[in-house]
């Protein structure tokens, strides 16, 4: 039967309908049930969540960095300032592809493998939204690039920010210090709320010690952004709090002699002075450029700087510890004065040898055939070992030791420098807690020379020198003058709004004679003004009242007659201490140059050349010590073995 001639079955064709009917309905009706638990979750159920992301693309509240106090001296020279650099940052949350978005910046504008790793540890602590930065630093044409490419980076963003600038590089680094970079290590011990939109904190020095009070206070800005990530209008702003500034007690052209004087050497120059405590130079050499740690130094920069010999890094002014050798004389006399061990006239027979009785061992005078009789100002002066190996045998370790921590020796000097080191103070309790071994009579003999298991900082021995020139009133030497508003920006009306902390003296040292005082200090003034004096190199043309005492800690055994015959790792360090005007001081002085050799010939020129110019404004006698016509030949030739130990 054909098609055509085939009878119609209404009956199923009907059945068909209506299943095709149910089946389409049924299919609408899951449709719009799903739609409907859609509009359900999204509506209801998760309405919060959307709404934030919906707020979040359209309002965001951006941090204001504040701006980081400046740092100036005591004159008002800008020692740290902020300078408008170009930053580029990133919006995580608006970069589709993060790591193809770094590889494709890279290609328009360096970034190192560092800078991306600081990224990366940035993210950490960022928030949602928030910029989080690249690059910093960026020129002009860096700026240009990155500005014709923008359209191809939602989420990228260059902004002009005030980044911390060093105006005089490798000047006064070490007491200043510098920022870097907030490291996990940062993160670990801030409270990363104060920190949000900053990026850097101080790492050493005064930008470490005074971080709180320079660092300021966040501000907020709410702004209404576009698709991409670009802000519209701003909507609601809170300003942050600048930082404070600070004025710091020190000179900076005195800083400026004590580097230029140390030279190529390595050492360190402290300057105090004696009234106030303020420290007026803290010169350590060599020194660095604390703007090479703004912008993020790599770690195998940092470490070929940590593992030079030479260690720039290094704040020897306070950090470094040395045998005080000779320079500790004028203090252990004075302890003997005051025990009545001896007197000013008190002679000692000086032949170039002490023996303690019973023992054959000598321990030597730097001059081999003997000073002969000679009193305390003479052995000041000639900077006899014998006249200070008996006195000091005679005080005894614990009357010396004790009168000796009333000078801060063995403490802290200051809070203003962070990782001051307390040097050694030996004593019976130091030795049998450090070591667990008792006290022996050579040790008391060699510890009254400045050797052995003493040692000290330039910073310990300014300080001592300081209240030896107040004659006994104590002092607290520190490195920040004054606090000024940071919301002012003129340095004079800073300077003027800076409150000097508390100077007046609680306490002194209190001896029974106030004429040993004078007496201590007659001695080093012919240290420096009698023929005969170790430091009489100093003397010549000196137009005000200097009072000094050199000092050479030997480093090695008395094995070569020559220390310049020795390398250089093993000649002696020089070592100087010294007051002006000596009846009434404007200056305390301390100098250490390593494995300088004599201190009469290496030390003592640079102190008189850092007092010359506090006193008399006169570089004179500096640039003849550059230009090498300062002849230390006699001296060498004496002093070179000033040798203070028994071999």
């Amino acid at each position: 039967m054909s098609e055509a001639s085939r009878i119609p079955d209404h009956h199923r064709d009907a059945h068909i309908t209506r299943t095709r009917i149910i089946l389409a309905g049924t299919v609408c009706l899951i449709t719009v049930l799903i739609v409907l638990s859609q509009m359900v979750r999204l509506q209801i159920v998760d309405h919060q969540h959307y709404a934030t992301l919906s707020h979040e693309n359209r309002i965001k509240v951006t941090p204001i960095p504040p701006t980081r106090g400046l740092i100036y001296d005591r004159n008002g020279h800008v020692l740290a300032e902020n300078r408008p650099s170009y930053q580029l940052t990133l919006i995580p949350e608006r970069v589709p592809d993060l790591e193809k978005t770094l590889e494709q910046i890279s290609q328009i504008v360096h970034v190192s493998d560092a800078q991306k790793e600081r990224f990366k540890t940035q993210l950490q602590r960022s928030r949602r939204f928030e910029e989080v930065p690249l690059r910093s630093q960026l020129d002009d044409e860096e700026v240009a690039k990155l500005a014709v490419h923008r359209h191809r980076f939602p989420g990228m963003e260059v902004n002009a920010r005030l980044v911390r600038h060093y105006p005089n590089p490798n000047h006064s680094s070490h007491a200043v210090g510098h920022v870097g970079h907030i490291t996990r290590e940062d993160l670990r011990r801030i409270d990363q709320s104060t920190y949000r939109g900053t990026h850097h904190i101080g790492k050493s020095g005064i930008e470490l010690a005074f971080e709180d009070t320079l660092r300021g206070e966040v501000g907020f800005e709410r702004v209404e952004t576009n698709a991409l990530g670009r802000v519209i209008r701003s909507i609601e702003r809170t300003p942050p709090k600048p930082g404070n500034d600070l004025i710091l007690t020190i000179d900076s052209k005195l800083q400026e002699v004590a580097e230029r004087a140390i030279g190529d050497e390595r050492g360190a120059v402290v300057a105090i002075e004696p009234q106030s405590g303020e420290i007026l130079a803290l010169a350590s050499q060599p020194s660095y450029d604390p703007n090479k740690f703004v912008e993020g130094m790599t770690h195998q920069r940092f470490r070929e700087l940590e593992r030079t010999g030479w260690q720039p890094l290094y704040n020897r002014a306070s950090r470094g510890t040395y045998s005080p050798a000779s320079t500790i004389k004028p203090f252990v006399g004075l302890a003997a004065l005051e025990h009545g061990v001896i007197e000013k006239d008190t002679e000692v027979n000086c032949d170039g040898e002490f023996f303690l009785e019973g023992r054959d061992r000598p321990y030597r005078c730097w001059r081999e055939t003997g000073h002969g009789d000679i009193n305390f100002g003479q052995a000041l002066a000639e900077s006899c070992n014998v006249f200070f190996y008996d006195t000091s045998f005679k005080l005894g370790i614990d009357r010396m030791s004790k009168f000796l921590e009333q000078f801060g020796f063995g403490a802290q000097t200051t809070s203003d420098i962070p990782g001051e080191r307390r040097g050694v103070l030996p004593s019976r309790d130091w030795k049998r807690g450090a070591i667990g071994q008792g006290w022996f009579h050579g040790e008391t003999v060699i510890t009254g020379i400045g050797l052995g298991y003493f040692n000290a900082t330039p910073l310990q021995l300014a300080t001592a020198t300081a209240i030896l020139g107040n004659r006994g009133e104590l002092i607290t030497p520190r490195l920040v003058r004054g606090v000024a508003d940071g919301a002012n920006n003129d340095q004079n009306s800073a300077i003027e709004l800076g409150q000097a902390t508390e100077t007046t003296p609680t306490q002194r040292i209190d001896i029974d004679d106030p004429s040993h005082w004078e007496e201590t200090i007659e001695g080093m003034r012919l240290a420096i003004q009698h023929y005969r004096g170790t430091a009489r190199l100093i003397n010549e043309n000196l137009n005000y009242d200097f009072a000094g005492k050199t000092g050479t800690a030997q480093i090695t055994e008395r094995d070569v007659d020559d220390d310049e015959e020795r390398p250089e790792h093993l000649r002696n360090h020089a070592l100087f201490i010294g007051l002006a005007p000596a009846d009434d001081p404007q200056i305390a002085i301390a100098v250490v140059i390593e494995h300088g050799g004599s201190g009469g010939a290496a030390a003592a020129p640079v102190a008189r050349a850092v007092v010359d110019y506090w006193m008399l404004q006169d570089k004179t006698y500096l640039q003849q010590l550059e230009q090498g016509r300062i002849d230390a030949s006699e001296v060498e030739d004496e002093e070179d073995s000033e040798l203070e130990i028994a071999p």
